[in-house]
């Protein structure tokens, strides 16, 4: 199970850190993405980190202001956004690919979490 959370309001130009915490499993081996979801878009990719944190990547939109992380002792990935837009808005979504790759397309993830929704406010 992935469970998001750290999701809120905030103002454009504001930051947000959002957390994912495995539970029933241990994800410290598996590849850990973010994707997000606005209403009436399609599931897109945001970030992604290798098992190790030692390889990251990331969207062109949000290269500069968005950094993820993750910390394998607490089993638990990170999403630091700063600088944020009101077209960042959407449901934000963590989940874990079982494969090596760091890969961008959402179809390669195994696991996913519920979601935790980002509101930027202009």
């Amino acid at each position: 199970q992935l469970q998001a959370s750290g999701g809120g309001l905030v103002q454009a130009g504001g930051s947000l850190r959002l957390s994912c915490a495995g539970s029933g499993r241990t994800f410290s081996s598996y590849v850990m993405g973010w994707f997000r979801q606005a209403p009436g878009k399609e599931r897109e990719f945001v970030a992604a980190i290798s098992w190790s944190g030692g390889s990251t990547r990331y969207a062109d939109s949000v290269k500069g202001r968005f950094t993820v992380s993750r910390d394998n002792a607490k089993d638990t990935v990170y999403l630091q956004m700063n600088s944020l837009k009101p077209e960042d808005t959407a449901v934000y979504y963590c989940a874990a690919d079982v494969a090596r790759a760091v890969r961008t397309y959402h179809t390669a993830y195994d696991y996913w979490g519920q979601g935790t929704l980002v509101t930027v406010s202009s």
